[in-house]
C-alpha cells in the first residue's frame, strides 16, 4: 500500500535549507492501521502531505496505492488523491454555508464517488455514524464530535483504499475523541481500508495496530 525509500523534504529559510522530513524506509501493508508519532518538528504533517501527494518529496521513492507519486506531476497527484485517498484534518475543513450532507457530497466531486450513487452513499455514511437526523444541519449547528463524524464521511465518500488522518482528535475532549476514532477504525476494518494517522496523543496511538516514531525513520524503522 505504501513504500517510501530515501525520502527527504526541505524548505528554504532565507539562505538556508531546513530539513523538514527524512525517511530512510517506511512500509505499510494494505489494511494496516498505523500511527505516526514524534516530537514537534520531526515532520509528521509534512510526511502525511507527501503520502497524499499534496507535497512532492525532494528526493526518494514514494509509492502509494500502486503509483510512484515522486514521478507524477501536480495534476496527476491530485487525481490520484481524489480516487484513492481520503483525508481527515485536525480542523475538519468543513464549509460553513453548506449542510453536513452537502459537505460530504463535495468530497465526491474529486473522485470515484462523483458518479450516480454519490448521494445515496453520502446518506448511508451519515446514517452509519449516527447522523441520520443531522445531515441537513450546517456545521455551526453540530457539536464538535458530530462535525468530526461528517469529516470522516467526507473522507470515505469516494471509497478510498487509504485514509490519512492529521491529528484528527486534537480539538476534542478525550472521551469524545476516543469514540470518534474507534468509530473510524471500526468502519475502516469492516471496509478493509488502510489508515495512517499522525498524532501526538499516546492514547490515540494505542488504538492503532502499529506505532512508528518518525525519529527512527532516518535510520532503521522501529515499531511497537
Amino acid at each position: 500500500m505504501i513504500h517510501l525509500q530515501g525520502v527527504s523534504k526541505s524548505y528554504s529559510r532565507g539562505e538556508h535549507a531546513v530539513l523538514a522530513c527524512a525517511v530512510d524506509r517506511l512500509d505499510v501493508e494494505a489494511g494496516e492501521q498505523v500511527a505516526l508519532v514524534g516530537r514537534s518538528g520531526t515532520g509528521k504533517t509534512t510526511l502525511l502531505h507527501i503520502l497524499a501527494g499534496i507535497l512532492c518529496a525532494d528526493a526518494g521513492e514514494v509509492a502509494v496505492v500502486g503509483e510512484r507519486l515522486d514521478q507524477l506531476g501536480e495534476a496527476a497527484r491530485d487525481r490520484h488523491r481524489g480516487r484513492h485517498i481520503g483525508m481527515v484534518y485536525q480542523t475538519f475543513n468543513l464549509l460553513q454555508p453548506f449542510t453536513a450532507l452537502e459537505n460530504v457530497l463535495m468530497g465526491a466531486l474529486f473522485g470515484r464517488g462523483a458518479a450516480g450513487d454519490a448521494r445515496d452513499r453520502a446518506e448511508a455514511l451519515l446514517r452509519e455514524v449516527g447522523l441520520a437526523d443531522r445531515m441537513h444541519h450546517r456545521p455551526a449547528e453540530l457539536s464538535v464530535g458530530q462535525v468530526q463524524r461528517v469529516a470522516i464521511c467526507r473522507a470515505l465518500i469516494n471509497d478510498p483504499e487509504l485514509v490519512l488522518m492529521d491529528e484528527p482528535l486534537g480539538n476534542q475532549d478525550r472521551a469524545t475523541g476516543g469514540q470518534v476514532l474507534d468509530l473510524m477504525l471500526k468502519i475502516a476494518s469492516e471496509q478493509k481500508k488502510t489508515v495512517v494517522m499522525v498524532t501526538h496523543d499516546p492514547a490515540s496511538a494505542e488504538r492503532m495496530q502499529r506505532t512508528v516514531d518518525l525519529a527512527t525513520l532516518r535510520g532503521q524503522e522501529a515499531a511497537t
